[in-house]
């Protein structure tokens, strides 16, 4: 069962975690809807007729762009299940590195966001 708490945001008011519930929702089937195009635009381009190398290098282009597009819409689709958990589990828009509540701004912006706009930048800062 959700709990249906309010996050407060500045200049707005409080708003629910409902709201945030349905923009993820909203984003993941949109990604969903992009991937399931994507993959059948590059199956017609497989199937293409090749006339000269200018063609081959652009097909080569176009899928390896469509590739890290994908790529990256895989991730963010991870990062919006986990997101819809800690919805469930009672725990979304804590930081997972201070446990301080995340700016609903942020949250509006990046609704899957897990750190804090303070935390992010050391997360974003240490080497991997």
């Amino acid at each position: 069962m959700i709990e249906f708490r309010k996050i407060y945001l500045f200049g707005v008011g409080f708003m629910d975690i409902h709201y945030f519930k349905n923009l993820l929702i909203e984003r993941k089937e949109q990604i969903l809807r992009n991937l399931s195009q994507t993959g059948a635009e590059m199956e017609d381009l497989k199937n293409s007729e090749i006339n000269d190398e200018g063609d081959y290098a652009s097909l080569c282009t176009d899928n390896l762009i469509d590739e890290a597009i994908q790529q990256q819409q895989l991730q963010e689709l991870k990062e919006i299940d986990y997101a819809l958990q800690k919805i469930e589990e009672g725990e979304y828009g804590i930081c997972e590195m201070c446990g301080e509540p995340i700016k609903p701004l942020r949250l509006k912006i990046k609704p899957f966001a897990r750190y804090c706009i303070v935390c992010r930048e050391i997360v974003e800062k240490e080497p991997h």
